[in-house]
């Protein structure tokens, strides 16, 4: 209907007839209906958290009231708990320097100390800041004509430097370490380097350094790269946007618990996938429930418990029949599960894990059958899922050395995510592969407990011969 003012509106409508009147009222109640289906849908997203969807936990952060409420469960307060023995630290595992302290006077009648015998020695190991903990050395490489053929010979350079290069080795290991892993800005790095040793150094300077250190590194992880296609071992997989230039790009992560793979991608589509481990995969691949996992040719799946969970506590909210008993009933089932891998990791019981996942698969059984015709639409759509991809969700059970979530894979994202919040994303493709290459290199060695600086500074040697190339792969790992 036009739009108009209330009594020409009036006045049109007094000369409609029966049926058309009828007509429009039918009309406005049927958007009327559509409209409050659509505030309830908006009420519900508005209502889902990290519990209940796929979103962070920080923007729960956004809905946490500052005021507590009076009937709110108290929560454990943070830090040891009453009853818990606690560890003490028993030392750092060396000593660099004793230094020994003795009493010149006693402290009693003032008389000077003359024995030099000590009745008791109290000892403490303490990590300290030295002086200068950056020091500028100055490098003479001597040539010396022989005596005897009366030829020239040249010193070697020290293996800790590069020649024409400001920076030592090992401090440009460490740079690497604090831009890509503690994700300081180069004008902090400037700053931290004159706190530490009143060393002054370009932005270009450090802009090359991280460069220098990305193109070292580049045999390694491709070598771990091509390693994963060879030996096909079980990946955690997840992706997460990526700003490069203002354009969204994407960061795929392939982990495992000896290492981990970042891959810099234009897309979120299988084509991603088949680029970095091949068209096939005859090991077993652990992500979300993402769609584009699914026409994937791999030897075999486990989609994340967690999120099932999420989706069941999401089908709690949702206004329906049943929805709110078949969400509780899916959240005590995945609760169960994830109870008795727990245990199983713990006390490695095959035969009592076994054991309680045939009464398990029994029980998911008939959770389905019970509720699949009562389902509505939302609910329908999830047990079906779970019903058609049985061997995708419940991989675990067969095989309880595969975890029944993603955990992994998300975080080992963290830092990535991290570091696009700081940085804002790259400035180029270039940068964006770069970037994720240092990452492989970083979260590898933490899951391996290698020394991300010493590996840094591994590969910068091996790039001008002084080193061999250092390996990621688990298999070389000392």
């Amino acid at each position: 209907m036009s739009q108009g003012t209330p009594q020409k509106n009036r006045e049109k409508l007094s000369q409609l007839s029966t049926e058309e009147l009828v007509e429009i009222i039918l009309t406005q109640q049927e958007a009327i209906e559509g409209l409050k289906q659509e505030i309830e849908r908006l009420k519900m997203s508005r209502d889902w958290d990290s519990q209940t969807s796929s979103k962070p936990p920080s923007s729960d952060l956004l809905k946490k009231s500052e005021k507590k409420k009076e009937t709110e469960k108290k929560k454990r307060k943070p830090g040891g708990q009453p009853g818990h023995e606690g560890k003490t630290r028993k030392g750092f595992g060396r000593v660099d320097r004793i230094e020994i302290l003795k009493a010149e006077q006693c402290s009693n009648c003032g008389q000077k100390l003359s024995t030099t015998e000590s009745v008791k020695i109290e000892t403490q190991q303490v990590a300290q800041l030295v002086a200068k903990p950056i020091e500028i050395v100055e490098y003479q490489c001597h040539h010396i004509r022989c005596d005897c053929c009366q030829k020239v010979t040249k010193a070697n350079w020290s293996p800790e430097i590069i020649p024409g290069q400001d920076l030592g080795i090992k401090l440009q290991g460490l740079l690497g370490w604090l831009g890509n892993y503690g994700h300081l800005p180069y004008e902090k790095q400037q700053e931290l380097l004159w706190e530490l040793g009143e060393v002054k150094i370009g932005v270009g300077t450090l802009v090359k350094t991280n460069q220098r250190i990305s193109q070292a590194i580049k045999k390694s992880v491709t070598e771990l790269n091509n390693w994963v296609i060879s030996s096909q071992p079980p990946l955690n997989i997840d992706e997460t946007p990526w700003s490069v230039k203002g354009v969204k790009e994407w960061l795929w992560v392939f982990t495992n618990p000896q290492f981990c793979l970042f891959r810099a991608s234009d897309t979120r589509g299988r084509e991603e996938i088949k680029a970095q481990i091949g068209e096939q995969y005859s090991g077993v691949i652990i992500s979300d429930d993402f769609n584009v996992y699914n026409g994937y040719d791999v030897n075999a799946q486990q989609k994340c418990l967690a999120h099932l969970r999420r989706h069941a506590q999401r089908l709690v909210k949702t206004p329906g029949l049943h929805n709110k008993s078949i969400g509780e009933e899916l959240t005590t089932i995945v609760d169960e599960a994830f109870r008795h891998h727990r245990n199983f990791r713990e006390n490695q019981d095959y035969k009592g894990y076994s054991h309680w996942a045939t009464k398990f698969k029994l029980k998911v059984q008939q959770t389905l059958k019970r509720w699949c015709n009562k389902a509505g639409y939302e609910a329908g759509k999830l047990l079906r899922n779970l019903k058609l991809k049985a061997d995708q969700w419940w991989y675990f059970l067969d095989h309880p050395e595969i975890p029944p979530d993603n955990n992994l894979a998300e975080r080992a994202l963290r830092l990535a995510v991290t570091k696009r919040k700081v940085s804002g994303g790259s400035r180029s493709m270039k940068r964006f592969e770069d970037t994720a290459n240092n990452l492989s290199v970083i979260q590898t060695c933490r899951f391996q407990g290698r020394s991300v600086v010493n590996f840094f500074a591994s590969a910068l040697k091996a790039s001008v011969g002084i080193e061999e190339q250092p390996s990621l792969v688990p298999d070389f790992c000392t």
